[in-house]
């Protein structure tokens, strides 16, 4: 079925690149392109530029100081072309930064830009830099969007050098799966560069100028879905090598070299993941021949999202410490503070008195003396009185010992761990009813370093979408359950639930699993108030920490041990 988009955008850099699929569409590319944003290169600078084109209307007389609304009150103009300009902006009512694009009421792409604006708004998604409003008023069209001040842009980031194994692999499958979303209600970004990939300081990746930043230039495809994973794909390329995957430099990056074709990354760049190289051909040749020629183009969101799936998961750099400085006593703690020293004389310190010599001293001793001497006759006392005693009470004590031995309460046996015969993940109010179950079986394989962990969430509390997720044990058959030891990596809320007897199938219903332990921390021991014999056990998560590699709200589960 052929795709259609209403707001469609080359992939190349305002430098003159164009991506491969997109040379149909040469004539709504810009006709200035190679020379129009020399002057402007903030042009994407939390806002987009725009083309030169047919219907060109003038630009509303603006001016820094100017309020929109009454409300939003403009700064700063970042870019001024082809009849529209985007300001960096302050709302004043919430009082904080917003950007603005505004442009003509009768500018011939204003209702394309309105209906863009407005389509990316309903998304909703808060990967994507969020419109805030789309108005119409006084014969001008503006579109107010987020303005991050904490982020960075990928172009900024790849200045400095490529982008870290895990980071592009960060970049790669949240960039990827945000789009696949927004192709699924219908939007396209086609116009995703360097440029419009932005990276919070909590590492999340964020894109802006969903269907607004084509809108504005009027610029279509007839395959958005195609167009956009040939884009994520050349924004791997880049992040792995520094390189742009076209001749034609762009956005700071040099091309490839002239007349040698794609060539995959890791023979751009030594060290380069093979997988990751892999993956980036896959969505840039999308005539079929890929790296391996053993593994299919991906020619949608979809598609890519699926491969990146199927590799083995990149794990996280691991944290450096580093050495504390060797402590240093200063001068006031060596005794010399305040003290007059003449340089190269060696002051000698005074040799303190012998323990015990003043007349405090001798005293004490004289008192912990008579002590002892008062203890030991005591002690001698109760020792005779005991012996004179003994005599009287042989004569009890068989019958003394057999009561005595008849009192005896039966010892408690020992714990002993149970085995664990397997789990499963467990998301009963998930959209899918699935949490990372490709790792479960690290909670219980011994192994140091290894772990399962849930997906990421906005908040320690799943972002208020779900009450929490879990791990289910299967102990083989119903037994007794004293204990239950947990290893996480953070501070963690943790509840434990159990199944009663031995149900034969194990219960996917959450009310199977009452509550009958609960606990936090890095390391916790749940028991059971009552006795307890289960075969199933829920390990059921209800609070998340925030994890130190990657700054997101997410559960990682170390070890689990179970004891009789």
């Amino acid at each position: 079925m052929a795709e259609r988009s209403t707001a469609a955008v080359d992939v190349a850099d305002n430098s003159g690149d164009e991506p491969l699929t997109a040379q149909a569409d040469q004539s709504t590319a810009d006709g200035v392109a190679k020379n129009r944003e020399r002057v402007t290169d903030i042009d994407e600078a939390q806002g987009s530029g725009g083309t030169e084109g047919p219907g060109k209307a003038s630009p509303p007389e603006l001016h820094s100081g100017h309020k929109l609304a009454r409300r939003y009150r403009l700064e700063e103009c970042v870019t001024r072309l082809d009849g529209f300009s985007s300001w960096r902006a302050v709302d004043e009512k919430l009082r904080r930064a917003v950007g603005v694009h505004i442009l003509p009421a009768d500018h011939t792409r204003a209702r394309s830009v309105l209906a863009a604006a407005r389509s990316s708004a309903l998304l909703g998604d808060p990967r994507f830099v969020q419109v805030l409003d789309a108005v119409e008023e006084n014969d001008v069209v503006y579109v107010v969007h987020e303005w991050l001040p904490d982020a960075t842009e990928l172009t900024t980031l790849l200045a400095s050098g490529p982008v870290e194994v895990y980071d592009a692999y960060q970049m790669v499958t949240q960039v990827s799966a945000a789009m696949a979303a927004a192709h699924r209600e219908g939007l396209a970004h086609l116009r995703l560069n360097p440029n419009a990939v932005l990276r919070t300081s909590s590492g999340q990746w964020r894109i802006r100028g969903l269907a607004v930043n084509a809108a504005l230039r009027g610029i279509s495809s007839d395959t958005p879905q195609r167009t956009d994973t040939e884009a994520i794909g050349a924004l791997l390329y880049a992040a792995l090598t520094q390189r742009w995957p076209y001749e034609s430099d762009a956005y700071g990056l040099s091309g490839l070299p002239k007349d040698v074709g794609l060539i995959a990354p890791d023979q751009v760049r030594a060290g380069v993941h093979r997988g990751l190289s892999e993956l980036a051909m896959r969505a840039l040749a999308n005539d079929g021949a890929t790296a391996s020629r053993h593994e299919s183009a991906c020619t949608t969101p979809e598609e890519l999202v699926k491969a990146i799936g199927e590799m083995p998961r990149i794990r996280p750099p691991e944290p450096s410490f580093t050495a504390p400085p060797d402590y240093q006593r200063t001068t006031y703690q060596q005794g010399t503070y305040g003290r007059q020293t003449r340089p190269g004389v060696t002051q000698q310190m005074p040799t303190p008195p012998p323990p015990l010599q003043s007349r405090t001293g001798k005293a004490l001793k004289w008192a912990v003396s008579a002590l002892l001497i008062a203890a030991l006759g005591l002690g001698s006392w109760q020792l005779a009185d005991a012996l004179m005693d003994q005599g009287g009470k042989s004569e009890d004590s068989n019958q003394t010992q057999t009561t005595e031995d008849n009192d005896k309460s039966p010892t408690k046996p020992a714990s002993k761990p149970i085995a664990i015969e397997g789990v499963q993940d467990y998301d009963p109010f998930g959209s899918d009813g699935s949490e990372n179950p490709r790792d479960i079986d690290n909670i219980y394989d011994s192994a140091s370093g290894t772990y399962w962990q849930t997906s990421y969430y906005a908040s320690a509390d799943f972002g208020r979408l779900k009450s929490g997720v879990g791990v289910i044990l299967d102990l083989g058959k119903a037994q007794p359950v004293g204990k239950v030891t947990i290893s996480f990596m953070g501070d963690t809320s943790v509840e434990l639930r159990a199944a009663s007897g031995d149900p034969g199938a194990t219960p996917t219903s959450f009310d199977s699993y009452p509550k009958v332990a609960s606990g936090s921390g890095t390391t916790v021991t749940l028991k059971p108030g009552d006795s307890l014999k289960s075969r199933y056990l829920l390990i059921w998560l209800t609070n998340l920490p925030k994890q130190v590699d990657d700054g997101q709200f997410r559960g990682r589960v170390l070890d689990v041990k179970v004891s009789s």
